[in-house]
């Protein structure tokens, strides 16, 4: 089974990331398989948009966490040199040299909503559950999270969103910024097309 599908109709790729069994979490698989299809997608003259989805229920529930929890023996210089190797991987969708529309087909938090917000377009299914979830995990909010939120939301709400790690649903996402616009789940991904 490959982590991530790529599917094209016309000149628009939709990349799929395909671990639904644990909700499209992040691990080296997927990071490798995201960042092999990113450059793919990158030498092709034909693709003229990009779309990001989850398969099954989940867009993506952020970093895998039987791989990211450091263990006991783990110290602040080996995680922070594992992160900085992970989070650039699916941060290069902004470097992408077309439009990236994320379809936010279920939950997606810490990383994902990332992964989300770093696409140039985010469309939410109505009941899509989005959260940065890194504080209550008691990590530090990476993969661009600060950036990236505060680009989108204004520095206050992004300073909640991050300290409380709250989820907010599709229609609260869309009124804080987070999302250009909500629709019913059967519809997403011709909206997004």
């Amino acid at each position: 089974m490959s982590e991530v599908i790529i599917e094209r109709d016309g000149g628009v790729a939709t990349l799929r990331l395909n671990r639904p069994d644990v909700r499209n979490a992040m691990t080296p698989e997927l990071t490798a398989a995201f960042t092999g299809a990113i450059e793919q997608l990158r030498d092709d003259e034909d693709v003229r948009a990009v779309i990001v989805i989850g398969e099954g229920k989940a867009f993506c529930a952020g970093g895998d966490l039987s791989w990211v929890q450091p263990g006991p023996d783990a110290n602040v210089p080996q995680m922070r040199r594992k992160m900085r190797a992970f989070y650039p991987k699916f941060l290069a969708i902004r470097s992408l040299d077309v439009p990236t529309i994320a379809a936010i087909n279920g939950p997606a938090i810490g990383a994902g909503l990332c992964l989300a917000m770093a696409c140039d377009i985010r469309i939410a299914a109505e009941g899509a559950k989005l959260s940065t979830a890194f504080t209550r995990l008691g990590m530090h909010p990476g993969m661009a999270a600060t950036y990236l939120l505060t680009r989108l939301a204004v520095t206050a709400r992004a300073s909640e969103l991050i300290f409380t790690a709250r989820v907010v649903d599709g229609t609260e996402a869309e009124r804080l910024g987070l999302v250009n616009r909500v629709v019913p789940a059967e519809r997403l991904l011709d909206e997004a097309r």
